[in-house]
């Protein structure tokens, strides 16, 4: 059985992601931060279709967490699937924050640089000693990258960046035939920076070709179908899954 971890896969982008990968008989590790509640719903969602998953608490914007994240991986891998390397590294974990640029404090950098660039780095360092060669590492980044969107221009940089460091992932890792990817969602109902106002969705939706936001299903089974064999050729690329975001 291959093994994923997911994460953020407790809600919203990360758990769509970790059922759809269950759901091509995936072993899922997903991790969460706070909400270990929403983590083991993950879990017992996994079970009931047939599947085996794992939940772990992890802090993506505190690196040194990462080698004791590292062994508790580890000792989750043996225990129940009798491995000691995982196949899938997805790192979707993040939050958002609606910001001008005149507003965001030097702490609201720091941190969401931690999270969405510092973290994927040092984690997939951290883990790269786990994955099997052959496996993948997918980073989740951002639409915002492409279209600049007023009040999200930490976040927008920081994932930006992820793409760029997701292309030099693919040339590394590429001795070991690890592939590395990145997702860019468009605007997706989550709770991601405290969810869509209906102004603001019908607003995102009018400049969307398929006239709506995105669902987290519409997302998540990307990603899984992206660490399938049949998709092994696709290597160091960001694919905008947006449903036609300002085109």
């Amino acid at each position: 059985m291959k093994i994923a971890i997911v994460t953020g896969g407790s809600r919203g982008l990360g758990a769509s992601t970790a059922v759809e990968c269950a759901k091509r008989g995936i072993g899922v590790i997903v991790t969460y931060n706070r909400n270990r509640e929403k983590a083991e719903d993950a879990v017992r969602a996994i079970a009931a279709i047939g599947g085996k998953a794992a939940a772990l608490k992890l802090d993506v914007g505190n690196s040194r967490s990462f080698p004791e994240f590292r062994k508790a991986v580890a000792t989750q891998l043996k225990a129940i699937w009798s491995r000691e390397t995982f196949d899938f590294l997805v790192n979707n974990a993040g939050y958002g924050l609606y910001a001008p640029i005149p507003d965001v404090t030097e702490e609201q950098f720091d941190s969401l640089f931690d999270v969405h660039l510092k973290g994927p780095f040092f984690l997939t360092q951290a883990l790269l000693p786990l994955i099997e060669d052959g496996g993948h590492v997918v980073n989740v980044t951002s639409a915002t990258s492409r279209v600049a969107t007023a009040g999200v221009a930490p976040y927008a940089a920081f994932k930006g960046g992820l793409q760029v460091l997701t292309r030099y992932m693919a040339k590394e890792f590429g001795e070991r035939r690890i592939r590395a990817n990145s997702i860019a969602p468009g605007a997706i109902r989550t709770e991601l920076g405290g969810g869509l106002s209906d102004e603001f969705e019908a607003m995102l939706a009018g400049q969307t070709a398929l006239g709506r936001v995105g669902e987290p299903d519409d997302v998540g089974g990307v990603i899984a179908s992206l660490l399938s064999d049949e998709n092994r050729w696709i290597n160091a690329q960001n694919i905008e899954v947006a449903g036609g975001y300002i085109i």
